[in-house]
């Protein structure tokens, strides 16, 4: 029987640029695509962010993995447009007209709420590509251990909730066959299955706070209330960690610079605006040269 994993978004050490980077240089070169993402609202350059993401993803080994949840993205940004277009009355250019809607007023369909819909469904692509790349790619642990040097016991609980997680949908998956492989044949129908579901999690709920419990007296017998702070570890910067460093900069300062001047200007309502000059596809050009520069160096990573 095949049984669900949550491998596809988890992290796996691979031979890459990506990989071999310190996790705190690699979380500020994640962040800055994301402020990136989030600071330009054009579609070209938006769209230039998901090639970059998805070419880089195949840079860090993990083209698969992200393709995935590109589809996850796509699934999700549907009924943004849907939406968008069925509820946005601000545009004047109507492209089918549905009549009186009763209290939503006239259906006025525009070619303004349709664009701004799916801008908005980009932009969350980008988002949810840049956040499984990081997940896939950044050693979670390493990052638990920058934060420890804040505040250990917050460290520690993250750690736990993040190793928990295997567990529980084990647990979860477990219960479930167990479920279906009952001699009575399980349960059937809408409201027996809600039944048997609301007790599958109750089920998963009562065991993960039994094994809370364990693993909270078990920390307390080995004395980690009192652990102190951890030592800072010394590291010497890699080539591949200043690469990182710098796109993270170099990506950071065209996106406010395209936003603060203008170049990547972008309005939907009441008319849409959406102009292309070269001054705009040299943006899109720099942004995705300056994404993925740091991968073309692979000397040092091998495992």
């Amino acid at each position: 029987m095949k049984t669900r994993t949550l491998a596809p978004l988890l992290y796996r050490p691979l031979a890459s640029p990506l990989h071999a980077t310190r996790a705190g240089v690699a979380a500020l070169w994640a962040l800055a695509l994301v402020a990136a993402a989030l600071v330009l609202y054009h579609p070209l350059a938006l769209a230039a962010l998901v090639l970059a993401v998805l070419l880089a993803a195949r840079g860090a080994g993990v083209a698969r993995e992200l393709q995935r949840a590109l589809r996850t993205a796509l699934i999700i940004g549907l009924p943004i447009v849907l939406v968008n277009v069925l509820v946005s009355r601000e545009g004047l250019t109507v492209f089918a007209r549905l009549g009186d809607l009763g209290p939503f007023g006239q259906g006025n369909l525009t070619v303004e709420a349709l664009v701004y819909g799916a801008v908005i469904a980009l932009k969350i692509t980008v988002l949810v590509l840049i956040t499984s790349l990081a997940s896939l790619a950044i050693d979670p642990d390493a990052i638990l251990r920058i934060c420890r040097r804040l505040s250990f016991r917050s460290a520690l609980t993250a750690s736990l909730a993040v190793r928990m997680l295997p567990l529980l949908a084990a647990d979860a998956q477990r219960l479930a066959d167990a479920q279906r492989t009952r001699p009575d044949g399980g349960p059937r129908g809408a409201r027996a299955g809600a039944r048997a579901r609301a007790a599958l999690l109750g089920a998963i709920v009562a065991g993960s706070l039994d094994r809370a419990l364990d693993v909270a007296a078990t920390l307390e017998v080995r004395g980690f209330a009192a652990a102190p702070r951890a030592p800072r570890l010394q590291r010497s910067w890699s080539r591949h960690d200043l690469a990182f460093a710098a796109s993270a900069l170099a990506v950071l300062t065209l996106a406010l610079l395209a936003r603060l001047t203008g170049l990547a200007a972008f309005s939907a309502y009441p008319l849409l605006h959406v102009p292309l000059s070269a001054g705009l596809l040299v943006l899109c050009l720099a942004l995705a040269l300056a994404t993925l520069l740091p991968f073309l160096d692979r000397r040092g990573i091998e495992l």
